[in-house]
């Protein structure tokens, strides 16, 4: 689904047969002007979205921009200028808002994660843990928080985890058992322990994510199999872990808490009558 449709469908869920509060009002002929105002401390992210939903509503609508996509913003920041019909903008308000608060939120806290990781050469990687629906914006919102993306589906990379593993018998047998049948695609194998990690490693795999395992067996993996693997850190990755995880030397740490633990960004669109 492109972005578009799902901004269409998104004003439909919202709308649907009608505004009925904006509808009684008459206002079809009054032209206001707004102001969209950071409430809070952040990094912008959506403001494509934001514009393009007032838009579809209106065509008319004026949208100057002040900030980007990336932009450190603080409390008190005026991010655009909006002027069009009263009607158009108050039925678009909430859906614009509800797009960019979300993705400033998923923006700002990636953006925390990659400060905490610091010099250290680890990337921070996302997950398949989305809205549904969402992923390709909630994605795009990690990257312009300093953050990459992990695969984007079950499509584009292969990766072995605990039940496809349990599933096939061993780490060996899942390995030879996909290798057969797809040699085209990137091969990451989840383990436990260091044990596990070895016989990954013995298999060739291309990366390898170390689940939940303890800092001092993450420190151990990177003495032994940096360079010959790429090494992911993944599980109870937060804000007050990420430092120490990252100076462990793996090359990437994932976590979901971007996608499905942020705090939408506050801002605010205020209206203002045109003199």
């Amino acid at each position: 689904m492109n972005t578009e449709e799902l901004i269409r469908l998104s004003l439909e869920e919202d709308i649907c047969h009608g505004d009925i509060t904006t509808d009684s009002l008459k206002l079809e002929d009054k032209h206001l002007a707004a102001r969209l105002i950071a409430k809070e401390k952040g990094v912008i992210a959506g403001l494509d979205v934001f514009c393009k939903t007032f838009a579809l509503v209106d065509s008319r609508t004026e949208i100057e921009r002040l900030r980007v996509d990336g932009d450190e913003v603080e409390k008190g920041d005026v991010l655009c200028l909006l002027s069009g019909s009263s009607a158009s903008m108050l039925k678009a308000e909430r859906v614009a808002l509800n797009f960019l608060q979300r993705l400033s939120g998923i923006a700002t806290q990636t953006a925390a994660m990659v400060a905490k990781i610091g010099d250290n050469r680890a990337k921070l990687l996302d997950t398949r843990k989305t809205t549904p629906l969402l992923r390709q914006l909630e994605k795009y919102a990690v990257r312009t928080g300093g953050g990459y993306n992990h695969r984007f589906g079950l499509y584009d990379m292969l990766m072995l985890k605990e039940n496809h593993i349990l599933s096939a018998g061993s780490i060996s047998k899942a390995v030879e058992l996909v290798r057969k049948n797809d040699t085209s695609h990137k091969l990451e194998v989840e383990v436990t322990n260091l044990q596990e990690l070895l016989e990954a490693v013995s298999c060739g795999v291309d990366r390898v994510m170390l689940d939940n395992m303890s800092l001092d067996d993450m420190k151990q993996a990177v003495t032994e199999f940096h360079g010959k693997v790429e090494l992911e850190a993944s599980g109870n990755v937060s804000l007050s872990t990420i430092s120490q995880i990252a100076e462990t030397g793996v090359d990437f740490i994932s976590s979901g808490s971007m996608t499905h633990s942020y705090k939408s960004l506050d801002i605010s669109l205020i209206f203002e009558e045109v003199k």
